[in-house]
């Protein structure tokens, strides 16, 4: 299937439910991670044409979501404190800190912009060289490359006035601590393909061994999602744990090297605290102590915070796929894009924001 349209064609989508509705002999429950295959699976109405048997619940796989409130309040912090510009992607600025969000601080006066890249932030370092620059480094190891690239930019620029606040999160670790938590029920993942665009497949072959699960490395349109539920659904009823990769347009074994080395040249695996979750060890990057000189936190000794919302947002027991998003009491009526309580509801990538959208909540 070389072209767009070959992966959202109907007669494909129908082979592949058939083919499910056939197969299936008992319930199983399969977590895809990415949000953007919860977004294509909830907006496609896939959730609706499974068998009845296969329960498909949402996983962490949105960095934005991710984020903890005690980032959101150092970026606010250095925008409203220490006089710096802070750049970001636009999906950040209204995700609750513990008090306001980033964009209520740019409302207030905090020069807070929002960029399309962070060589982007880069260039402004660049032309501005008398104000201070930080870039807020959000994402998964999809993001990691061009986030690393910037600092290898501003190093060969000779810039002292740029830095990143660094929030990188890595998936395989976010599924082990999901797969010991007791009270999962995970048969089988579907996995994010643009991850394994960048980082390749091996990573994830001791999970599988380790807790006998079926992963797919999958794509994100309809016929891709289906194709990977397939995949996983074969292997649960042979009995069987395998990873396999539904995404063979896109993703190699190994992944992209050079993009790796990219990431490996500015960051060093360190600990990473997740909302909702909490601190899941080496999940996440950190720049390295030799690249301090680009590192917010060390830059304006930024103390690590912490903080934790006392809304009632159930977000955390979402993005664990222990929760949908219209069983959360407030989802719909206090909790609304406009209004969110809890990350999920703002991000592009969030489950919540998904359901109100696409789910006939809400607008819909």
């Amino acid at each position: 299937m070389k072209y767009l349209s070959e992966f959202r064609d109907p007669e494909l989508v129908h082979q592949y439910l058939d083919s499910l509705h056939k197969m299936v002999s008992r319930n199983w429950t399969i977590m895809e991670i990415c949000g953007g295959q919860t977004h294509s699976l909830v907006k496609h109405g896939i959730l609706q044409m499974l068998p009845k048997q296969i329960t498909m619940v949402h996983g962490p796989g949105c960095p934005v979501c991710v984020t903890p409130l005690g980032l959101i309040d150092e970026a606010i912090f250095l925008a409203e404190k220490k006089d710096v510009i802070l750049c970001s992607f636009g999906d950040m600025l209204r995700v609750p800190g513990s008090e306001k969000s980033l964009l209520e601080a740019k409302a207030g006066g905090a020069d807070i912009r929002i960029v399309y890249s962070p060589l982007e932030a880069v260039q402004l370092a660049n032309e501005t060289p008398n104000r201070e620059f930080v870039f807020f480094a959000v994402g998964f190891e999809t993001t990691a490359p061009a986030n690393a690239l910037s600092v290898v930019h501003a190093q060969q620029l000779g810039l002292t006035n740029y830095t990143i606040l660094a929030s990188h999160v890595l998936v395989p670790p976010a599924m082990e601590a999901i797969l010991s938590d007791p009270e999962t029920s995970i048969d089988a993942f579907l996995a994010a393909g643009h991850v394994c665009t960048i980082m390749g497949m091996d990573e994830y072959e001791p999970i599988v061994t380790r807790f006998e699960v079926p992963i797919v490395v999958t794509g994100f349109e309809p016929v891709d999602l289906l194709q990977g539920i397939t995949m996983a659904i074969r292997q649960l009823e042979a009995g069987e744990a395998k990873l396999e990769n539904q995404y063979t347009r896109v993703v190699q074994s190994k992944g992209n090297l050079h993009a790796q080395e990219t990431i490996s040249s500015v960051f060093d695996i360190s600990d990473r605290e997740w909302r909702g979750i909490g601190t899941i060890p080496a999940s996440g990057y950190s720049v390295k102590n030799a690249l301090a000189a680009f590192d917010a936190r060390k830059k304006f000794n930024l103390a690590k915070t912490t903080a934790e919302t006392n809304n009632g947002c159930m977000a955390g027991s979402i993005l664990k796929g222990k929760l949908k998003p219209a069983a959360c009491p407030y989802f719909g009526k206090e909790c609304t894009p406009e209004n969110p309580m809890g990350a999920p509801m703002v991000s592009s990538e969030g489950a919540c924001a998904a359901y109100y959208h696409y789910a006939g909540v809400g607008n819909g």
